[in-house]
């Protein structure tokens, strides 16, 4: 549902063609909340027939601009002081994290040091973003900016504990903890292995009596 708010939202600011649109969500929403443009323009089409939307122009080769209606803000709205957020999001990268003592410390801490090269990246892009974008006085660039200014403080926080966690995982507590868990793993895998053997050894006396 996000992406119809968003859609929602560009256009309260100011009517646009569906291009437009993928132009605003490539320059602001992109690093947000992404979408191609088959997901754009199959909303525009949703929004339209539930009335939340209406074509406001007719240009050359079949473009048409569109408008939020007065339904359309009022559900906007509606979401933005009524709606809670969702809950919090999956991060697959730190879900990984729990069980980085499957592996060796050097490789638990490879992965590591590449989340904070990646968080890094990140920073970099924003920062790049910031320093290019064209500042103006309208909602998506004023609210934008507060919002890139999330994506760099949140892109550093990652780098700067991807880089702590790197040097936690070869500690020697970390270290006792995979170890353990090898032990634990091998000790299964014996007993399995002790089960499977059992039958047939009960098998061939079987057969020699």
């Amino acid at each position: 549902m996000s992406l119809r708010h968003a859609v929602l939202g560009l256009l309260a600011e100011a009517p646009a063609s569906g291009y437009d649109l993928m132009k605003l969500f490539n320059a602001s929403l992109s690093n947000v909340w992404p979408a191609t443009q088959s997901q754009v323009y199959g909303e525009l089409t949703k929004l339209t027939a539930a009335g939340l939307v209406e074509v406001a122009a007719h240009g050359p080769r079949g473009r048409k601009e569109y408008a939020i209606t007065e339904d359309g803000l009022a559900q906007l709205r509606h979401w933005l002081t009524d709606v809670e957020p969702g809950g919090p999001p999956r991060d697959d990268g730190l879900l990984r994290v729990f069980f980085l003592g499957i592996v060796t410390p050097l490789e638990a801490q490879t992965f590591l040091l590449h989340q904070a090269e990646r968080a890094a990246r990140t920073r970099a892009t924003l920062e790049h973003i910031e320093e290019t974008a064209e500042w103006d006085e309208e909602m998506i660039s004023v609210y934008g900016r507060i919002a890139l200014e999330y994506g760099l403080r949140m892109s550093a926080t990652q780098e700067e504990w991807a880089r702590w966690a790197a040097g936690e995982v070869t500690s020697a507590k970390a270290k006792r903890a995979s170890e353990l868990a090898r032990k634990q793993h091998e000790g299964g895998r014996q007993k399995e292995s002790q089960g499977k053997k059992g039958p047939e050894k009960e098998d061939r006396q079987n057969q020699a009596e």
